[in-house]
C-alpha cells in the first residue's frame, strides 16, 4: 500500500530545538514560516499539526530555552553563599552565556520580540512573563539577604533588582551588537561597583 499522503515522521524534540535556535538568532518577527520549515526539516502542515501555530511554537521554544540555557545563570542566586557574591556570579555567568561560541549572541527572552513591533500581544506576553519571573527571582534573593542581616534593613529590593535586571538586558543587546565576553565582564564589574554604593547609601540613611 502506498504511503502517499501520510504525515512526514520527524523528531519533535529536535525540530523544537532547531526552532528555538532560529528564534533566538532572528527573533519572532524575523523568522518566517519558510525559515522554520527549512530548519526543522518539516513542511507547514506538519508544523501546524505538531505545534498549532507559529505563536505556540515560539512559546514552546522559549520554554525550552529557559530550561536549557537559563539554569546556568540563575542557579548562582541559590548556590552562592552571599547575596553580593550571587549577583556578581549571576552577571559573570551572563557574560559567558551571552557570548558563547556556536550559539546566538544575547538572550532569546530579551531579544525575541518587542512590544509594539511585528509580534502579537500573545508573543510579547510570553516574554514579559519570563522577564517578570526573572525580576522576582532577583528581588527574592535580595529579600533573603535583608532578612538574614547581610543587607541593610529598609533596602528597596525591588529597585535594586530592577537595576540588575536592566544591566543584564543591556548586556544582551551589547552581545547581539558584537560585544565580546571581556566587554560584558567590564559591564558586570561596573554594576558591582554600583552595588557597593547602593548598600553604603542605605546604611548611612
Amino acid at each position: 500500500m502506498s504511503g502517499r499522503g501520510r504525515p512526514r515522521l520527524f523528531d519533535r524534540d529536535e525540530a523544537l530545538k532547531r526552532a528555538m535556535e532560529l528564534f533566538w538568532a532572528k527573533g519572532f518577527g524575523g523568522t518566517s514560516l519558510a525559515d522554520l520549515t527549512a530548519a526543522m526539516g518539516i513542511n507547514a502542515p506538519s508544523l501546524y499539526a505538531a505545534f498549532g501555530s507559529k505563536e505556540q511554537l515560539f512559546s514552546e521554544a522559549v520554554a525550552l530555552y529557559d530550561r536549557c540555557e537559563g539554569p546556568e545563570i540563575w542557579e548562582a542566586l541559590s548556590t552562592e553563599p552571599t547575596t553580593r557574591g550571587a549577583f556578581d556570579e549571576y552577571l559573570k555567568r551572563t557574560a559567558d552565556s551571552f557570548t558563547r561560541s556556536g550559539k546566538p549572541a544575547g538572550c532569546l527572552i530579551v531579544l525575541g520580540a518587542l512590544n509594539g513591533g511585528d509580534a502579537s500581544a500573545e508573543v510579547c506576553g510570553v516574554l514579559q512573563r519570563y522577564r517578570a519571573d526573572n525580576l522576582r527571582a532577583l528581588c527574592e534573593r535580595l529579600e533573603r539577604g535583608v532578612a538574614g542581616g547581610e543587607l541593610p534593613a529598609g533596602l528597596d529590593c525591588a529597585a535594586v533588582a530592577s537595576f540588575y535586571a536592566t544591566v543584564q538586558q543591556g548586556m544582551s543587546i551589547q552581545a547581539r551588537d558584537g560585544a565580546g565576553r571581556d566587554v560584558l565582564l567590564a559591564i558586570a564589574d561596573g554594576a558591582m561597583a554600583a552595588w557597593d554604593g547602593m548598600m553604603a547609601a542605605r546604611r548611612s540613611a
